[in-house]
């Protein structure tokens, strides 16, 4: 074998690290994402001695949907993570066929109600799933761990609960102190059913009720948890159904909540008028909340999916890795005139890792102003009234010819996120859009709290009442921002951005 120069291995050298530099590398920096293959749904996650436990949907083979497993990573603050070996792989079955590993959850069974540990052993972790047969059947199956998730041992009896059907999926199981059981949630997908069911030991289960044929229909039911959440302001406590569907925007992705009564077997919903979301943009589906969290977290906290079926298998991230997770948020819910409804606001400090790059107070802006700070990677917070402004918008990744837009209009109150110029959004016809809700002025302020990671946006109105995740795509990397005020001025209260060091 020839010897290369040492001009060349520079060369050599300098090439590739400007491949793995090149601007279509859109990786994000503190949103998870796994180092090489195709992600989607978050399965599994819980708390143990520690550490947070995401498991994941994962092809261990290529970039694209297929061969479902459950990777696994682990975290001890909920933002640096360490990818560790996958945990449950698909496997081969005696008649040729094979059995993907589906979405699910995972428990703490300190008491050691199914029987799978040593007496006395308080730290078994047991896993449920779809266990996915294509084309054939999907029912529930259960594994358990004695090694803080680091290896698995299948149930020899599986499955634990099989009705039979193609699609029947999704299992989020809880522990319901009041009757010392396990329960169940679980989906019939194409009938828009949630069902629930209640063990005392995770393998033998026993339907109590259904739930369903309300809400959101226009896309499948999946991925639905039940939990209990705080009221903020009182000692109350209210249930939240959520479940994976369609989208306010027709055949797009989103997640519906409801929120009402659970009494150990039957789930009541308060009545609503409308249909609720849990985030308003497009890619934010398939959460489900940790288990088994320690006291200090007074609230349930929930990490998703960040992509959206219609476009989920083209998003330009390259051959190495596809799809990510949102940062993890805690949510409760908060009385309204209209009802109880969800507030949640990310757990993530940043400015704890960051260094403060901007602070701006009290400023009056009429026409463009043209912020001091260029970044993809940061954590921005800004309160601001519109007062004679009509339109007030926030440019974010903007270079030449491209930005994506955060805009309020102070006569409809309406907050919108608009990616049409964001850069690369050619890839799919369904992904050029613009998400827009309903977010009034409380004292006459508006503020936002925005997360952008290279790729991701995840943005925060009025402290969590509204939330809209999006992916974005710029070509050109400029990092600039800009504050602009149409038809009067607008006065800056805060402006303050964070950025990792």
């Amino acid at each position: 074998m020839k010897k290369i120069a040492p001009c060349l291995l520079f060369l050599l050298f300098s090439v590739a690290c400007f491949a793995q530099n090149k601007p279509q590398d859109y990786r994000p920096q503190y949103h998870y994402t796994a180092p090489k293959n195709w992600v989607n749904d978050p399965n599994g996650m819980v708390y143990l001695d520690g550490e947070y436990h995401l498991f994941y949907q994962y092809n261990p083979f290529g970039n694209v949907w297929g061969h479902m497993s459950w990777g696994h990573a682990v975290s001890k603050d909920l933002q640096k993570w360490e990818t560790l070996p996958v945990a449950l792989p698909e496997f081969d079955n005696a008649d040729g066929t094979q059995t993907m590993i589906f979405s699910g959850c995972a428990v703490i069974d300190s008491m050691n109600t199914s029987g799978f540990f040593e007496k006395g052993f308080t730290k078994g972790m047991v896993a449920i799933f779809t266990s996915h047969i294509e084309g054939k059947a999907q029912h529930q199956s259960i594994a358990y761990s004695a090694d803080k998730g680091r290896t698995w041992k299948r149930y020899d009896k599986n499955p634990v609960l099989d009705l039979g059907m193609k699609d029947f999926r999704d299992p989020n199981v809880i522990w319901y102190p009041e009757k010392q059981v396990w329960i169940m949630t679980v989906v019939k997908p194409l009938e828009y059913i949630a069902q629930f069911y209640e063990s005392k030991d995770l393998k033998n289960w026993t339907l109590l009720s259904e739930f369903g044929k309300q809400g959101d229909m226009t896309k499948i039911w999946e991925c639905p948890s039940l939990t209990k959440v705080p009221v903020e302001g009182t000692n109350e406590t209210k249930w939240v159904l959520m479940i994976s569907s369609g989208h306010r925007q027709k055949n797009y992705l989103a997640m519906q909540y409801f929120v009402g009564d659970f009494d150990g077997k039957t789930f009541t919903p308060q009545k609503q008028n409308e249909i609720l979301y849990v985030d308003e943009g497009k890619d934010f589906y398939a959460a489900i909340p940790f288990n088994n969290l320690p006291k200090s977290h007074a609230k349930p906290v929930m990490i998703g999916w960040i992509n959206d079926w219609e476009y989920a298998r083209e998003i330009p991230t390259g051959d190495t890795w596809r799809g990510g997770f949102s940062v993890a948020r805690e949510f409760s819910l908060k009385k309204t005139t209209d009802g109880l409804r969800l507030v949640q606001q990310p757990i993530i400090q940043l400015k704890s890792a960051q260094k403060e790059a901007l602070s701006v107070k009290n400023k009056v802006v009429n026409g463009t102003y043209e912020v001091p700070f260029k970044g993809e990677v940061f954590d921005l917070t800004l309160e601001i009234q519109p007062q004679q402004a009509k339109i007030v918008t926030l440019n974010v990744f903007q270079s030449q010819g491209e930005a994506t837009a955060i805009r309020y209009d102070a006569n409809t109150q309406e907050l919108s996120l608009d990616r049409t110029r964001s850069g690369q959004v050619n890839f799919h016809p369904r992904f050029s859009s613009v998400e827009r809700v309903k977010v009034p002025l409380k004292d006459g302020k508006l503020k936002i709290r925005l997360l952008a990671d290279k790729s991701i946006l995840e943005l925060f109105a009025q402290d969590g009442e509204q939330a809209l995740t999006e992916w974005v795509f710029p070509t050109k990397h400029e990092g600039r921002i800009t504050l602009t005020s149409e038809g009067g001025k607008a006065k800056i209260t805060t402006l303050s951005v964070y950025t990792v060091h």
